[in-house]
């Protein structure tokens, strides 16, 4: 080997630790002779898996559509990348079948016997002793553990139980020194629990199949780490409302960072855009989007735009609602009267939601919203200033248990501020689902809601999905735990109507 040889593979070694997509393009490139197509979704995933691999996020889930190249990313190169940082690091992957995991365990495994990574990282050895695809080993006491999601995890455990020692780091090189800042910020990796495609498709509609992988999270999974701060990353593709993502962010609400890659999508310059216009082009989706084959825009909400809508029994399915497009409806200049409703959250993991309703001729325009599960000292001071900036001549404010100080807090600074605008604190006491039942069909037939409902604002797309996903039978399986949406746009429909009942 060349003076200059041995330069150029020295780059190569210390690059591809410092950067997960640097190795995965390299690695693809030495194995498959031909370049790694890095595109939006890409630079997303790689840039939310180093901050893993760095220690700043250790429950990541992340919502892709199919055939875009998240297990080559996420799990082979993920996994090689943090074997090549820390040989002792120690992985559990988990997928839909045995079959799936045991593909991805060998291709991870080629990737690590493949005489290229063999050149730059010699310290990871695979153990002999120990090398089938279900489980093996490095010779440091590293390696993967890869099985369904849905079947046993025993005999392994994930991360690493205290300090694991990287490869050492040769510094004689001035050149490298750029790179070794970000290398010691990934000292400390040892290993993940890595879920990709939790469930088929085929299975998503089935309760027992869903629970059967959601239990097993709770009473095998998360328990298989070696230490608290082991990360769990789970990839996959919506399928269900309450598929694996959505059973996490209920039982874990606030614990997990979740980054939701639609197909279709709007860039920063506003124009909408493919993740790989070579699989999906923006008229092919727009075609499955408005397809009249129902299966077709299923496939289309949940798998392509992370959208995990019920197949049926759904009281506000988005077909039935009427919409506006706010750069052509100026409904600043064309309301009439201005209400709100905030419905405060009334357990752990709902959301405080407050629309905003304009009223135009017969009908109710929801031009803004606040949706989150933010605290009272974030979200009494945002009250306020959501009330005064859309100038709301009424609003009401429930004040159930403790939340009746919430509500005497912002009528309080709004009639300090505001002399024009009525504010009225009401305790429930009827049945929320009958309350919601009861307003259904005029929020219906008169609310109008956002074009542009999906790309407005996080908070306005999470409401509109917590409308839309409201069962209209609230029993069993098909029960919603979260309903906050729903509940304030049933309290503003009982408002207009017996304050505007001559307009109906």
């Amino acid at each position: 080997m060349t003076r200059e040889e041995a330069k150029i593979l020295k780059a190569a070694k210390y690059k591809s630790l410092d950067s997960l997509l640097f190795f995965t393009r390299y690695f693809f490139k030495q194995r498959y002779h031909r370049k790694y197509k890095v595109l939006y979704h890409h630079l997303k995933i790689a840039n939310a898996l180093e901050r893993v691999l760095k220690g700043e996020v250790t429950k990541l889930a992340i919502s892709v559509g199919p055939r875009l190249g998240k297990t080559e990313l996420a799990v082979k190169n993920f996994i090689a990348h943090g074997l090549a940082i820390n040989s002792g690091a120690k992985f559990i992957h988990l997928t839909a079948s045995d079959s799936l995991a045991l593909d991805n365990s060998e291709g991870t495994k080629d990737i690590v016997q493949s005489p290229e990574y063999k050149s730059l990282f010699p310290h990871v050895k695979i153990k002999q002793s120990t090398d089938s695809k279900k489980k093996w080993y490095t010779t440091t006491g590293g390696g993967v553990y890869a099985t369904s999601a849905s079947g046993q995890v025993t005999g392994f455990g994930a991360g690493a139980s205290d300090y694991n020692d990287p490869a050492d780091v040769d510094q004689e090189d001035d050149e490298i020194d750029k790179w070794l800042t970000e290398i010691e910020n990934k000292e400390g990796f040892g290993g993940a629990i890595i879920y990709d495609d939790s469930i088929k498709p085929d299975d998503a509609e089935s309760d027992i199949v869903r629970e059967r992988v959601n239990r097993k999270y709770t009473s095998t999974v998360q328990n298989r780490r070696n230490s608290r701060k082991t990360p769990i990353v789970v990839l996959m593709q919506r399928l269900h409302p309450k598929d694996l993502i959505g059973y996490l962010q209920e039982i874990e609400p606030g614990e997990w960072e979740v980054i939701e890659l639609p197909t279709l999508y709007v860039d920063e310059a506003g124009a909408l855009q493919s993740l790989d216009p070579s699989i999906y082009s923006v008229e092919d989706l727009q075609r499955m989007e408005k397809s009249e084959d129902e299966e077709v825009r299923i496939f289309f909400q949940r798998q392509l735009q992370q959208n995990p809508k019920s197949r049926e029994g759904l009281l506000f399915p988005e077909a039935d609602l009427h919409y506006y497009d706010p750069l052509t409806v100026d409904v600043e200049k064309l309301a009439d009267f201005r209400f709100g409703y905030i419905d405060p959250a009334d357990e752990g993991g709902d959301d405080l939601s407050f629309p905003a309703g304009y009223l135009v001729g017969d009908k109710i325009y929801i031009p803004d919203v606040i949706y989150n599960s933010k605290g009272t000292d974030i979200n009494e001071p945002a009250c306020v200033e959501f009330i005064k900036s859309h100038k709301l001549n009424a609003a009401q404010c429930e004040g159930n248990s403790a939340w009746i100080l919430f509500a005497k807090a912002v009528r309080s600074k709004i009639e300090n501020s505001m002399n024009d605008c009525d504010i009225r604190i009401l305790k429930n006491t009827t049945n929320k689902h009958v309350r919601i039942l009861a307003q259904s069909a005029f929020i219906k037939n008169h609310f109008v809601f956002r074009k542009d409902w999906n790309t407005c604002s996080r908070e306005y797309k999470r409401f509109f999905e917590n409308l839309t996903a409201y069962m209209s039978i609230q029993s069993g399986a098909s029960k919603n735990k979260h309903d906050d949406a729903p509940d304030s746009m049933a309290g503003m429909g009982k408002y207009f109507k017996e304050q505007f009942a001559h307009l109906w």
